[in-house]
């Protein structure tokens, strides 16, 4: 997939396009419906489908102290962008020059001046311009425009604000179900206190983004893609008030991993299932047992990549 920061540099090479646009926040499965849509119509018009969407949430710029947690990183939006076969994207820089760009001079300059767009594939509570005024039926309008409907789960409307409210209550396994994969957090390895290899459990510690949603204190079953293979992982999400823990940490026991060092890696933990909650134990002996069942609960648990 070609990734372009901004539209300066692009010199588009073809004469039309189909073009979707949006925040895609966690890239879920009402998301990939219109994802979807754009590039199928694009490949059956011989056309090339080009994805615009903006470096953060616009209300980071707009309203500040509404701002919602996101539900992945940029990096992890682009990848589900590029699995679901979109060819070109543009991020765009989301900040208070954006914002004042009405709709019309947005349509006119970006997306016809720049991407070429002879077609719109958006969803149904799209809005784009200066106060929300390109709606959806203001875009039909201007440029033939596919609306593509809400898209439900067992009878419940898939959304991110959805997502991050299952995901902070602990309940992974829904939020799986509405993304059409398992909830992840990318994060850097990073030294920790070293207190699991103590008590026979080394851990992992892991720096991650400060503006991803973060899930419910707890113990859970998950898998964790690292650069030497994927392997099952008992994460642990608190403050370890056993071991008289101060700061909210993430951390993962890896199953199997053969041992090379993790310092300095990225890696990405899929949450499967809250086993547990985060809770304290009279002595390090009780704590130890505790892990024990819970990796040996881990190990039963059925894990995959890739969605269901």
């Amino acid at each position: 997939m070609l990734v372009h920061f901004g539209t300066d540099l692009i010199d588009a090479e073809w004469d039309a396009a189909d073009v979707c646009v949006g925040t895609f926040d966690g890239v879920h499965l009402g998301h990939q419906e219109v994802i979807l849509t754009a590039v199928r119509r694009a490949q059956s018009a011989e056309r090339p489908c080009v994805l615009v969407t903006f470096d953060r949430h616009p209300a980071a710029v707009l309203a500040p102290h509404k701002k919602p947690p996101a539900v992945a990183t940029l990096e992890q939006n682009l990848s589900v962008f590029r699995s679901h076969g979109v060819p070109v994207c543009v991020v765009l820089h989301f900040d208070e020059a954006l914002a004042s760009v009405t709709a019309q001079r947005f349509l006119d300059e970006i997306l016809v001046g720049r991407l070429r767009a002879t077609e719109a594939v958006v969803g149904h509570d799209f809005a784009m311009g200066k106060g929300r005024e390109g709606t959806a039926e203001w875009l039909s309008g201007h440029i033939q425009t596919t609306v593509v409907p809400a898209f439900q789960v067992g009878g419940r409307r898939v959304s991110s604000s959805e997502i991050r409210k299952a995901v902070s209550e602990g309940d992974v396994e829904t939020a799986a179900s509405l993304l059409g994969r398992p909830f992840a957090i990318q994060g850097v390895v990073v030294p920790g206190q070293k207190l699991g290899r103590q008590i026979g459990f080394p851990t992992i510690n892991l720096a991650r983004s400060a503006d991803q949603v973060s899930p419910a204190d707890g113990i859970y079953a998950a898998l964790c893609r690292t650069p030497f293979g994927t392997f099952k992982a008992a994460v642990s999400h608190g403050v370890r008030p056993a071991v008289s823990g101060t700061k909210r940490t993430l951390e993962a026991y890896l199953l199997d991993y053969p041992g090379r060092s993790l310092y300095g890696q990225t890696v990405e933990l899929m949450l499967h299932k809250r086993l547990r909650e985060e809770r304290d134990f009279p002595s390090i002996d009780d704590l130890r047992v505790q892990i024990a069942r819970d990796v040996e609960q881990v190990a039963g648990v059925p894990m995959s990549e890739t969605p269901a």
